[in-house]
């Protein structure tokens, strides 16, 4: 039997409008047959270079004639009609051969797959142009002997659930795939199977499934982009011999639109438990494994094991990839630079399909002997029915159990194949007239109800949909008639006018009003009815103008028209789409979508967070519905807070990118975690499966906690980061100082105590005279310096069951601290010294420009959380969360830490940290002196004693005071312990180092009686807000993340200004004066005014250092 090897076609498109927008470069060229990809990180590497039967440019090249894109003279454009002539009109010649075809598009989301396979407007794809030319062929023939006979089907698979297109009706867990026993193929049970008479039947058809689609995608909360499509029409060839017998020619074409190939690995869902139960490119994943089996036996390879089996659509398939069909397949590729990854996996994957061969048979019978057979094999399986289901002999090893469940089940299976089999008979027995008469009233009721739609739009206001596939915009329509009309759940009484389904969605969500006056639209009640209008969150009755955008949930996204009042406003495009309307939405959270002046890591967060927005508000709302407790908000993470991160190899994206990411909380006790982009993807996915099944009626409640894609175990987690700058390193000076901690919101979580001194290689720091006038000193010279972490002071008390420090020395390799617990002022005594052999003019930028980041880290534990709390449900409780951040912040819950500004914010911040807390501490001590005055003004003429008077003001004014944490009870307080309900005070006088004392036995706390009279209230002065990047914007319930990207996303020029060097020590002196040697801002601070200082237990006044005390 010949072997044919499956055609692989590639094929690229334009740039699309934000590719443009951000300037992208092109990465793909085309020579021939030979495609090339060039890596734009690559340095002048050479382009990797691939080999396919056909390579199309649809780049450019082109133009546009009434809509439709033809080349342009001498280019080398491929136009639609161009990929159909070679790879379509092969598909139609080999159908009328009676061989089957398969054809199906690879590529990721966006690449053009669907373009090339069905089309925009006037350029029609390869399936519609292949069905045309179908129906024209069979209107020419002339030959009486020979009849055609054309069926149509549609399906769609989903997370490993097959969904009948074009029929209303779809059973819980969709439709079985079944394997024929005697032919070995996977067919789908019960699938609807529609006679055809013409291309327009088919194209009605293929409308009604899309609008399916459409329909389900947005109840089942799905993404289309993971959706795999599968048309398939059976053409039939009967003819007629010289003797009056009929034979059948029959070609079974597969056109297959798989869903979109995004990378699971390059997203990160590598690490994830869970990331096995996930469904996600699970068949892609299948496929893939499929190819390069099937590959390796067409290059000889022996006992090779093709795993068909492992996914729904390599099962369907199976027939098209290694069995009797003529396969193509086309691959789409992204033309721009932010997608070099995928598209290089594309290729390659389109690269290894190549190597496969088919061995296609004509499917020709004689159909008198197909009936025969197909009825002899009926009467088999019924008498093997009526003998108890068994066909042979049963293993007598069996218990009855066992016996009686497989008996069961081959039952099962004789009645599906009965089932099938009758059908085959029915349809080669029943008059085709008849049959396509019946399909024909049913595709005309679908015909007259468009031409009523298509009336009603151009005199009534109307509301259609929008969906990121643009292949699903645009299908749905609901026409708002006079007086109100009512939209909510099916299952509400009375039931709503319009029936929505899916997360967020009330019984009675939403009531729009259409009067003389115009159409209003209002929330219904106060049942938490989450509906926004043009990206606003919807609060009242509100008039609706022609073009405005309404979300209603999570995910029923729609466009307003008004053909009575089309005046809309001038700003807005020609046409509103669901990228459009998403990118409103982000701007309404604080996102910046603009992309002027980004890096090209920037601009690839930039997608990540727009892609992941509206998935973070969708998971949310399901652990709302499931009340899982649970909270998530994007985040985006700075390269210096990632621990290990670096550009992985054989990607483009850089080691320095700041890196988006997902924050879980649990909100009943506090603990969090971080999931990379990719791991939240993949457990977004797992949630959908899990809702769905509740939405089947399922008890989802009392899973094992394993399986739960909401739980995860506990894991330490990045409390915040410290930076150290090293300029004075560069002039011999060093550096000992309390550094705040900041977390990626850039708040204070506490202190971290360090020192960085000059050193001998043995670890000795130098004497104090020494002083290096000039950094180019140091050069060609060795140079050692120490690092020394001494303590940190911890804000949050659940941080007090351990603490470690982290952080990479200058060659990059992680350092670690011992993990100390059950205190939030941990001694690490750690330290560390760096050598250089021999200073180079690298060193020097280190020191000043580069920085140490540590990376603090703290425990976290299940604890049981407050009673009060379980009893809230988890909307309330996200509720309060928003309500704690925005009393804390004055600001948005979830702000993203800025890389490119860091270092001059962390200089500015040192510098008013020191005034203000400086203010802070001799407002108090004013205050306490003149709390002492007025106490000893009131005491008795004899007990008002000279001496002692002057003692307790004395002791006061030579005090640098002692900061104390204390506890108080605080209004509205659910929980009996929070970490809002601790303050810290400075405390001047004789008791105080008593009360220091007292302290350090008590966990760092004192009771609030003993140092009440020490809380004074006083005028803070006005400072200048230290994250004035940061938007404030309204709450927004379904998204406690916003985000404002446009500050975070510096032009060159804008980062080497930030970069600058400033020859300013921490102290705020001026490093290049000659001076005696400060041993550091910690010393230089308390020798003005002792801000940092810290009294002793002996005397109350010497000085150790920093401060460990910190207002919360």
């Amino acid at each position: 039997m010949p072997e044919d090897s499956v055609k692989v076609a590639v094929r690229v498109r334009p740039f699309n409008q934000r590719e443009k927008d951000r300037q992208a470069k092109l990465i793909i060229k085309m020579q021939g047959k030979m495609t090339m990809i060039i890596n734009p990180d690559g340095n002048n590497e050479d382009p990797k270079k691939f080999s396919f039967d056909y390579s199309y440019w649809s780049h450019d090249g082109y133009l546009e004639e009434d809509g439709l894109l033809v080349p342009r003279p001498g280019s080398n454009y491929a136009s639609q009609r161009n990929v159909f002539g070679d790879l379509g009109q092969g598909v139609l010649d080999n159908a009328f051969e009676g061989y089957n075809c398969s054809l199906f598009a690879y590529g990721q989301t966006g690449s053009g797959k669907s373009y090339s396979m069905v089309g925009y407007g006037a350029n029609k794809g390869i399936v519609p142009i292949t069905c045309d030319e179908l129906f024209k062929t069979m209107d020419a023939n002339t030959d009486p002997n020979k009849r055609f006979e054309v069926t149509f089907s549609m399906l769609e698979i989903y997370n490993e659930q097959v969904r009948d297109l074009l029929s209303k009706d779809n059973p819980k867990g969709g439709l079985t795939v079944r394997q024929n026993p005697k032919l070995g193929m996977f067919y789908v049970e019960n699938l609807k199977r529609v006679p055809v008479g013409s291309y327009e039947e088919i194209e009605k058809r293929t409308e009604q499934g899309t609008a399916s689609r459409t329909v389900a995608s947005t109840n089942m909360n799905a993404t289309s982009s993971r959706a795999h499509t599968v048309v398939t029409i059976t053409f039939d060839q009967i003819i007629k011999n010289e003797v009056g017998s009929e034979t059948k020619k029959s070609s079974v074409m597969n056109l297959v639109d798989l869903a979109g190939s995004e990378r699971a690995d390059s997203t990160g869902a590598t690490g994830d438990r869970l990331k096995e139960g996930a469904n996600i490119n699970k068949s892609l994943s299948a496929l893939g494994n499929v190819i390069s089996a099937l590959a390796d036996l067409s290059m000889g390879k022996k006992k090779i094991v093709v795993p068909y089996r492992d996914s729904v659509l390599t099962k369907l398939l199976q027939n098209a990839l290694g069995g009797n069909s003529k396969t193509v397949m086309i691959a789409a590729l992204s033309p721009a630079d932010i997608n070099y990854d995928e598209t290089l996996g594309t290729l390659r994957y389109a690269d290894r399909a190549k190597k496969i061969k088919n061995q296609a048979v004509i499917n020709e019978n004689p159909l008198d002997k197909m009936i025969r057979e197909l009825k002899e094999e009926n009467d088999r399986l019924k008498r093997a029915l009526d003998g108890g289901g068994v066909i042979g002999g049963g293993d007598v090893t069996m218990s009855p159990e066992d016996q009686m469940q497989m008996r069961k089940k081959m039952e099962e299976e004789i009645r599906a194949q009965l089932m099938a089999n009758q059908q085959l008979l029915t349809d080669n027995t029943q008059n085709w007239d008849q049959k396509l008469t019946e399909a024909r009233h049913e595709t005309d009721a679908i015909t007259q109800a468009d031409h009523r739609e298509m009336s009603k739009k151009k005199t009534m206001p109307h509301m259609v949909n929008l969906n990121e596939d643009p292949m699903l915009s645009g299908v749905v329509f609901h026409f708002l008639e006079q007086g109100d009309t009512t939209i909510g759940r099916k299952d509400a009484s009375p039931q709503p006018k319009i029936c929505l389904s899916g997360l967020s969605i009330q019984k009675q969500h939403a009531v729009i009003y259409n009067t003389n006056n115009g159409v209003d639209i209002e929330p219904v009640g106060n049942h938490g009815a989450k509906t926004k209008v043009n990206g606003l969150p919807l609060a009242g009755r509100k008039q609706l103008c022609h073009k405005d955008r309404i979300l209603f949930g999570s995910n029923h996204l729609y466009v307003f028209m008004n053909p009575l009042k089309p005046e809309t406003d001038v700003d807005l495009p020609a046409q509103i789409t669901w990228e459009f309307a998403q990118k409103e939405i982000a701007q309404a959270k604080g996102f910046a979508t603009g992309s002027a002046g980004m890096t090209k890591e920037q601009q690839i967060a930039q997608e990540q967070i727009l892609e992941i927005l509206p998935m973070v508000s969708e998971v949310n709302a399901v652990s709302e519905e499931l009340n899982k407790q649970k909270n998530f908000e994007v985040v985006l993470i700075s390269a210096a807070a990632q621990e290990g991160q670096g550009g992985q190899k054989g990607t483009s994206r850089s080691k320095d990118a700041a890196r988006v990411m997902v924050k879980m909380k649990n909100l009943l006790n506090g603990n969090t975690w971080l999931w990379e982009r990719g791991k939240f993807m993949n457990r977004r996915y797992l949630i959908q499966e899990m809702y769905q099944r509740y939405l089947d009626g399922e008890d989802v409640s009392h899973i094992k906690k394993e399986d739960d894609p909401f739980w995860e175990p506990t894991e330490d987690v990045l409390i915040g980061t410290a930076n150290v700058f090293l300029q004075s390193l560069a002039f011999g000076l060093d550096f000992d100082d309390k550094v705040v901690i900041t977390d990626y919101k850039a708040q204070e979580e506490g202190f971290l105590f360090v020192n960085v001194t000059p050193c001998t290689q043995s670890g000795k720091p130098f004497d104090e005279e020494y002083f290096v006038e000039s950094p180019n000193e140091l050069l060609q010279k060795p140079y050692h310096f120490k690092v020394t972490i001494q303590s940190a002071d911890i804000n949050k008390p659940r941080f007090s069951k351990g603490v470690r420090i982290k952080y990479k020395d200058y060659k990059g390799e992680l350092v670690e601290t011992p993990m100390i617990s059950g205190t939030l002022q941990p001694e690490f005594k750690h330290s560390k010294i760096i050598s250089f052999s021999e200073v180079t003019q690298e060193h020097l930028t280190f020191f000043e420009k580069g920085n140490i980041a540590f990376l603090v880290y703290g425990v976290q534990e299940d604890t049981v959380p407050d009673r009060r709390l379980l009893k809230l449900s988890t909307r309330e409780l996200r509720q309060m969360e928003q309500m704690g951040n925005m009393a804390d912040n004055g600001r948005r819950g979830t702000i993203f830490g800025n890389d490119a500004a860091v270092s001059e914010q962390s200089h500015l911040k040192t510098e008013i940290v020191l005034l203000q807390r400086k203010y802070e501490r001799l407002a108090q001590k004013e205050k306490r002196m003149q709390q002492l005055c007025d106490e000893w003004s009131k005491k008795q003429p004899d007990q008002q004693q000279f001496e002692p008077f002057l003692r307790s003001v004395s002791a006061v004014a030579n005090s640098s005071g002692t900061r104390l944490k204390t506890r108080v009870q605080l209004l509205n307080q659910v929980s009996e312990e929070k970490d809002d309900d601790i303050i810290s005070l400075y405390v001047f006088g004789e008791e105080e180092s008593a009360l220091a004392e007292e302290a350090d036995q008590n966990a760092g706390l004192i009771e609030y009686n003993k140092v009440a009279k020490h809380h004074f209230e006083y005028d803070k002065p006005a400072m200048p807000r230290q994250n004035t990047f940061i938007k404030s914007r309204s709450f927004d319930s379904d998204s406690l993340g916003s985000v404002d990207l446009e500050p975070f996303m510096k032009t060159p020029s804008d980062r080497e200004n930030n970069n600058k060097p400033r020859n300013r020590n921490k102290n705020g002196l001026n490093a290049s004066q000659r001076q005696p040697r400060a041993r550091s801002m910690g010393d230089s601070a308390a020798q003005n005014g002792g801000q940092n200082g810290r009294v002793t237990k002996s005397n109350g006044k010497d000085k150790e250092g920093s401060s460990a005390c910190v207002m919360q």
